[in-house]
C-alpha cells in the first residue's frame, strides 16, 4: 500500500516532456503542494538542487491520516532553453522500502524554480 500510495502521488505530479515546450511557462515551484494524483497526499519539503549533473532534493509524502513518509528524489540535470532542466526523475524511500520513476520535472533559469504543470 505505501509503494502504490508514494508512487501515485509521484506519478500525478507532472507529464512527460514534450517535443516544443515552453519550460519558462510552468507554474512556479513551491515546496509544498498537493498532490494532483488525488487521496489528499501533500508533497512537502521539495526543494531541488542542482549539484552537477544531477538535481536532488529530500522530500515528505503526508497522507490524509497524518503519516508522514521521507523519501528522496534524484534527477539528471540538462541543459536546456537557457537554463537547467531537472528530468528522469526517479525517487527512493528513505527507509529503503520503495522506490519508483516520476515524470515530474524542474527547470531552473536565472534564479526562478518552476515545476511542469
Amino acid at each position: 500500500m505505501r509503494t502504490f500510495m508514494i508512487g501515485a502521488a509521484l506519478l500525478a505530479l507532472g507529464s512527460g516532456a514534450g517535443a516544443q515546450e515552453n519550460y519558462e511557462s510552468w507554474r512556479l515551484h513551491t515546496p509544498t503542494f498537493p498532490s494532483t494524483g488525488g487521496g489528499g497526499v501533500i508533497i512537502g519539503e521539495y526543494k531541488p538542487v542542482i549539484a552537477g549533473d544531477k538535481c536532488m532534493t529530500d522530500f515528505t509524502a503526508t497522507l490524509p491520516d497524518g503519516k508522514v513518509y521521507y523519501n528522496s528524489v534524484e534527477f539528471d540535470a540538462v541543459p536546456a532553453q537557457g537554463g537547467t532542466l531537472c528530468t528522469n526523475g526517479r525517487w527512493r524511500a528513505k527507509d529503503g522500502s520503495s522506490q519508483g520513476t516520476t515524470p515530474y520535472r524542474v527547470f531552473f533559469k536565472d534564479g526562478v524554480v518552476r515545476g511542469s504543470p
